[in-house]
């Protein structure tokens, strides 16, 4: 029987309970009390959840920042900064070394609003700072963001208030001398004021190898040089100490300290020699001022080693203080060109033509040319230097007069497959890696490229560059056995414990020419000095031989310059057993006659009689010697005269025989082969330039009584360049500054003058 859903159930006693209403399912109740408690256990087991989760992140995800910012709290770490290794010349001469100086921190945090004041003024005497600027770093702030509650209402976000609050530490000053701390210390400026030990870099020699050893920033790095290329070495390793501090920066007695010592850095010893490097530092020098000149570079080799005993360009600087200020002069400054820069040799490069026509039997000593004063090449007409030319001449000859279509001849005669071949065996086209910091490749254009005139050209030194090291390596192998050697600076590099890192020798690249043709190559190359255009670089006492050059620069648009030239000079001495090679580079020289022979050899001249009688090389040879006399402040025409009677040529224009010589090379007193040539400066010449080689030279026509047009096409058809006053032009030339008949480089500017003619003046 079902049981009914609404009525009164009977006990088995049959008495009547009371009613009750039953639904289909029973509803449990819940105490208000534990509801509360259930929600509380809720929310505390969400915020555990989220306590679990925020130290997961902290101590797992941002465990390493954390801890390092607690060590930074309550610990100090102090850089110990190597000291850097030195920089010395093949005998040992200190060329850069370092020094302990000291940084200057202030510690705002610690320095009184009283004290402010006095310590700025201490700070700002003993360090040559400025007041103000000192005073403005004692109280410089930070601005931070502080979290802070709400009062009226705890469980509101937080609001950030922001706070500027002192720094803790600010650098004052760095690279000081221990003699300023220690005066420092005397004036009891207490924790406000703290000391690390710092290293700074001195150059000894600073007068010298700017360019080649370069300088450091002023953490110690090497930027340019050696500085720069062996920094790896002489940097070393920087040591630390750690110490446990308390909230005022100081260590505390007893706590924990890490101590990890600096390892000093390795010495780098150069195959330089500083008196070499005088010696040739001054040439250029003098080379550059007196030729009014954009730059002269250079280096003397050991022309059995291939060891580099000096190279430099000048102009210079001062590598204990360079000029920071301006990036782009410091650049150029530090560029050291004989390596960075590439050019056309010109004439230098007929001895490399020489050499490989020798050797490949395209020509010999009996060979003879006939130069007409040009060579035509499938249609081109490329001219000697020599307007008419040098007619018959034999090989010796033809070295001597550098002649352009004899080496033209050479070329032609090798063909471009030999030609190349012993221009590449040469070391042109690659890096001669001598270890000076900037080093170029030159340009080599490649052979499919080359027509038959073009390949005439490179035989006397154009349609091809390199860099003045690439002309000079190659020039060692002519005269010293046929051997390529490889260029070094870096002699060795040694470790403080004197274990020897690195060390570098003699390394002969390759063969490139017969011993035999190198000894014809020698004799060639005397004569040129002893008869030829090399008379300048003639040494008392000592056999000298070498090749001038003269070349031209372009312009941006790519054009041949007309006024910009390189005159250069090489020469070894002496001749049966070479010792050192010279070479010389002057760039732009502005001066009245622009020749190798005497913008360049002169100076070359300088530097191998330095040098030879410095090492103490033996005389061979019996040559007369004269003295140079002073004809400065005399008349061109009487300094001539003078000259003449010492035993001396004077080179100098003919127009300007009644200006006043206000310089002249070499300089008075010194003492040169008799025979040697004087170039004269005088003051009243105009600057353009006139070559003894490869550029082709002209007459200059008498254009007075000539109206404009008729002077405007009797100059250009002679190949040159008129200048007037646009203004006033009418009437006829009265006036040209270079004379009829003159010779100038075809391009010259001729500056002429109009006027108009009365009638009645006659």
């Amino acid at each position: 029987m079902k049981t009914p859903r609404f009525g009164v159930i009977a006990n088995r006693t049959g008495t009547a309970k009371t009613t009750v209403r039953r639904t289909a399912k029973t509803r449990v109740r819940i105490a208000p009390q534990k509801r509360k408690l259930l929600v509380a256990m809720i929310f505390a087991g969400l915020a555990f959840a989220l306590v679990i989760g925020k130290l997961f992140v902290v101590s797992l995800v941002q465990g390493k920042y954390w801890t390092n910012k607690a060590m930074s709290q309550w610990t100090r770490v102090v850089s110990l900064k190597a000291e850097r290794g030195k920089i010395l010349d093949r005998n040992g001469t200190v060329l850069a070394s370092s020094y302990t100086t000291y940084q200057v921190c202030v510690n705002p945090q610690n320095i009184q609003p009283s004290d402010r004041e006095r310590i700025a003024n201490i700070l700002s005497m003993y360090l040559d700072l400025d007041y103000d600027t000192v005073f403005a770093k004692i109280t410089k702030k930070k601005r931070v963001n502080t979290p802070t509650p709400d009062p009226n209402n705890p469980d509101a976000a937080q609001n950030e208030s922001h706070e500027e609050v002192l720094l803790s530490q600010v650098k004052i000053k760095d690279q000081v001398d221990k003699e300023v701390i220690s005066k420092l210390n005397a004036m009891q400026l207490g924790s406000g004021v703290s000391y690390y030990s710092d290293v700074k870099r001195d150059y000894p020699e600073s007068g010298y190898y700017a360019q080649l050893i370069g300088f450091t920033n002023i953490d110690g790095d090497g930027q340019t040089g050696v500085e720069l290329t062996e920094n790896k070495f002489l940097a070393g390793e920087d040591g630390h100490q750690k110490m446990d501090t308390d909230r005022d920066n100081n260590p505390v007695p007893g706590g924990e300290e890490e101590f990890i010592e600096s390892v000093p850095g390795a010495n780098v010893v150069l195959t330089t020699d500083t008196g070499l490097q005088g010696i040739l530092e001054n040439a250029l020098e003098e080379a550059c001022t007196v030729n009014n000149a954009n730059t002269a570079s250079g280096l003397l080799l050991d022309a059995h080693t291939g060891a580099i005993l000096s190279i430099g360009s000048y102009p210079s600087f001062d590598s204990s203080n360079p000029p920071r200020s301006d990036a782009k002069v410091l650049l150029e400054l530090s560029k050291n060109r004989i390596v960075t820069d590439t050019y056309e040799p010109g004439s230098t490069f007929k001895v490399v033509t020489l050499a490989a026509a020798l050797e490949s039997g395209a020509v010999t000593l009996g060979t003879e040319f006939n130069c007409k004063g040009s060579l035509t090449v499938k249609g081109d007409k490329i001219k000697c230097w020599k307007s008419g030319g040098h007619g018959s001449e034999t090989l010796a000859e033809a070295v001597a007069n550098s002649c352009n279509p004899a080496f033209m001849s050479m070329a032609l005669r090798m063909g471009i497959d030999t030609f190349y071949d012993y221009i590449f065996q040469f070391g042109f086209g690659e890096s001669t890696d001598s270890g000076v910091m900037g080093e170029t490749s030159g340009k080599v254009t490649h052979k499919k490229y080359i027509r038959d005139a073009d390949l005439a050209r490179i035989g006397f030194g154009q349609s091809i560059s390199c860099t003045g090291m690439q002309l000079a390596m190659a020039f060692t192998a002519c005269i010293n056995g046929g051997e390529l050697l490889k260029p070094y600076v870096i002699s060795e590099i040694v470790d403080q414990d004197g274990t020897v890192l690195e060390k570098n020798e003699r390394t002969v690249v390759r063969q490139v020419i017969s011993p035999s043709t190198s000894t014809t190559i020698r004799s060639l190359l005397r004569n040129v000095v002893e008869k030829g255009s090399g008379k300048n670089a003639q040494v008392y006492g000592y056999s000298v031989g070498g090749k001038t050059g003269t070349s031209q620069k372009y312009e941006e648009d790519g054009s041949v310059s007309s006024s910009k030239l390189i005159a250069s000079f090489i020469g070894f001495a002496p001749v049966d057993d070479p010792q050192f090679v010279c070479l010389i580079i002057v760039d732009e020289p502005q001066v009245p006659q622009v020749y190798g022979s005497t913008v360049a050899a002169p100076f070359v001249q300088q530097v191998l009689a330095g040098a030879l009688s410095y090492m103490g090389v033996q005389p061979d040879n019996t040559n007369q010697s004269a003295t140079v006399p002073n004809v400065r402040g005399l008349t061109v025409s009487q300094a001539a005269r003078i000259l003449r009677e010492a035993g001396l040529e004077a080179v100098y224009i003919e127009a300007e025989e009644n200006s006043t010589v206000g310089n002249q090379s070499p300089a008075p007193n010194t003492v040169v082969v008799r025979g040697s040539t004087v170039l004269l400066y005088s003051t009243g010449y105009a600057f353009f330039a006139e070559l003894s080689e490869e550029v082709e030279t002209v007459e200059v026509p008498d254009v007075e009584g000539l109206d404009r047009m008729d002077a405007l096409d009797k100059l250009k058809k002679a190949g040159l360049i008129m200048d007037y006053d646009k203004h006033n032009c009418a009437g006829t030339v009265v006036y040209q500054d270079l004379t009829e008949g003159f010779k100038v480089p075809v391009g010259t500017v001729v500056h002429v003058q109009f006027e108009v003619k009365n009638k009645n003046d006659d």
